[in-house]
């Protein structure tokens, strides 16, 4: 009996071992850059709830170090502008230098257009200002895992974009475009052949709507098509654009 008992005992142990293994492999681990510990605490408790694994920072060198370390693990990093030491865009920069691919999203009291605008073009994947809902920041970061899940891979003629290695390549040889203008021709090119508002391209790459400034997207797409063709992305009149289809 007292053999049985310790058999069944190990067992259980192992089982909950693996058990809390695999739920470490599942989980989603996010690293929360805020020097207001209250609100950085708050983030941390809700997330947590939400089954991510949560790591946090209260500078902007210590966010940059705790990268370097956990770059393999982290799938996500929520970052404050206003920071000690190192404020967030010079953050964003150091840490898409290091992985261009890990989602970033401001999160921050920065309500102004244009920093939301200098944000985003600085490689920023979303931009959420205070006070917001948690319901709002489960969504943007739900958003952001459903793009990294898309095809890695996007040819039309001459033109390739490979979304693992962030490059665009036109007959072969590397085109350098924007994070922004990288951002609207993977857009297109997860739309191609559909015809898209600009109210709906400034929603879904810019990641927030500009009321009355649907021209920026026209500037845009000047600037790629310039780089890489004026017949690649037509202009659907009455309606946004296009990426043509591949005729092959």
């Amino acid at each position: 009996m007292k053999m049985l008992f310790s058999g069944l005992f190990f067992y259980i142990i192992i089982v909950l071992k693996l058990n809390v293994g695999y739920n470490r492999t599942m989980k989603k681990q996010i690293l929360i850059v805020e020097d207001e510990l209250s609100i950085s605490d708050y983030i941390a408790k809700e997330l947590s709830f939400e089954d991510f694994d949560v790591l946090q920072a209260h500078d902007g060198l210590e966010a940059v170090s705790i990268f370097e370390n956990e770059q393999k693990n982290l799938d996500i990093v929520l970052l404050d502008w206003m920071l000690p030491k190192l404020d967030g865009l010079e953050v964003l920069r150091r840490i898409k230098k290091i992985n261009p691919l890990v989602p970033v999203i401001f999160v921050t009291a920065r309500d102004y257009v244009g920093d939301a605008v200098a944000g985003l073009d600085a490689g920023a994947d979303d931009y959420l200002t205070k006070p917001f809902e948690i319901e709002e920041l489960l969504a943007r970061l739900r958003l952001a895992f459903r793009k990294q899940t898309k095809p890695q891979t996007f040819k039309l003629g001459n033109l390739e974009l490979d979304s693992l290695s962030h490059r665009v390549l036109l007959d072969g040889q590397d085109v350098s475009l924007t994070q922004r203008e990288y951002s609207l021709l993977l857009y297109f090119f997860e739309n191609q052949g559909k015809a898209v508002s600009r109210d709906d391209i400034l929603d879904e790459v810019w990641g927030m709507s500009f009321a009355g400034r649907v021209n920026t997207v026209d500037t845009y797409v000047r600037y790629l098509r310039t780089k890489l063709g004026q017949e690649l992305i037509e202009t659907v009149r009455g309606m946004g654009y296009r990426l043509k289809e591949d005729e092959q």
